[in-house]
């Protein structure tokens, strides 16, 4: 198979990917953020094996000079490179610009000079902003409510421009809320399991803090997001399109914390904290993916849909952080901003 570079590959989705591109027998260059500890972020926990079988490029996707010196003899560029927590987004704005727009605009400006056979960059749900009309398709308005979000904006139009105008080779992901092991605790799912396994030992119920737990999201598992990018790297169809990947199945985040608990085998109290909730205006109230493009297109449907696919989501995940190893770096005693 020709060489292909991830970028963000130290992350949450991107260390999946790898692990899946490497078992497919990808020739695997994996981007991760420079830093001076030489840390690869989760790859290092990755299978000796998938260690073993990548090329590791440690720079900056804000740099041009580093993005052309990665992507130089690679065929397909899976871009997942970003700033993505939304309540940080209100304190450094700048950031996720010069991150999520410039640094897109790196990717598919060396695409078009280096001719990449394909560019598959990374969207997000946020974009839609609270649903308009369920669920959610490609041609949904775009109403994005958090800084974080108005950059995903940007990067989508900047690689569709390139599209548009050069022929670069882009498809748009655009995933719904991917959950599964090593995601950020900034992330509502980790967020309750690990709280719920700091406090298992405490007197029932246990009480977790939490931000509005009346919005809905539609949950993907990580496998079927990894799965989303490789078909849509392979899907000459695909080229210029901006397709969903989610499951068509909403649930609020309080009944989420409810599932989360019955399959942890704890009693649940909810505590509404304050610094933990969205702006009136900025907070997303609905999220509900309609999948069907990624169905005609690309042939992709998730294993794990409706209800009980994501208990078996969620089953897998808790399972990964009951792990002491596993959840060691998080805190959950504090707020992840």
């Amino acid at each position: 198979m020709p060489k292909v570079l991830v970028t963000g590959a130290g992350g949450f989705i991107g260390s999946h990917l790898v692990e899946q591109l490497v078992a497919q027998g990808a020739d695997v260059r994996a981007f991760v953020e420079y830093n001076s500890f030489g840390s690869w972020g989760w790859l290092e926990q990755s299978p000796e094996h998938v260690r073993k079988n990548i090329e590791i490029f440690s720079g900056d996707v804000r740099d041009s000079h580093a993005v052309r010196q990665a992507m130089q003899g690679c065929h397909t560029v899976y871009h997942l490179a970003a700033v993505i927590g939304i309540p940080y987004s209100y304190l450094a704005p700048e950031s996720y610009v010069d991150t999520n727009i410039t640094g897109t605009l790196n990717i598919v400006q060396a695409a078009t000079d280096l001719g990449i056979g394909r560019v598959v960059h990374t969207s997000t749900s946020e974009v839609y902003g609270t649903a308009q009309r369920v669920p959610i398709d490609e041609m949904h308005p775009l109403h994005p409510q958090s800084p974080y979000a108005a950059t995903k904006v940007g990067a989508d139009q900047i690689a569709l421009s390139y599209y548009r105008s050069f022929g670069t080779p882009v498809t748009v992901l655009r995933p719904f809320n991917t959950y599964g092991p090593r995601q950020s605790a900034r992330a509502v799912i980790p967020t309750v399991i690990a709280q719920l396994a700091a406090h298992s030992d405490a007197r029932p119920p246990c009480r977790i803090k939490l931000g509005a737990t009346h919005p809905t999201r539609d949950f993907t598992f990580v496998g079927d997001t990894v799965d989303g990018f490789i078909a849509a790297a392979g899907c000459d169809a695909a080229l210029g399109r901006v397709i969903n990947i989610g499951t068509n199945f909403e649930i609020a985040i309080g009944d989420t914390a409810a599932l989360i608990a019955d399959i942890m085998g704890v009693e649940l109290d909810i505590e509404t904290a304050g610094e933990r909730l969205r702006p009136d205006a900025s907070e997303v109230e609905r999220l509900w993916c309609d999948n069907s493009l990624a169905a005609e297109l690309l042939g992709w449907t998730p294993s794990h849909s409706g209800r009980e696919g994501f208990r078996r989501g969620l089953h897998t995940t808790v399972d990964w952080f009951a792990r002491r190893e596993n959840r060691a770096g998080y805190k959950a005693e504090i707020y992840n901003v």
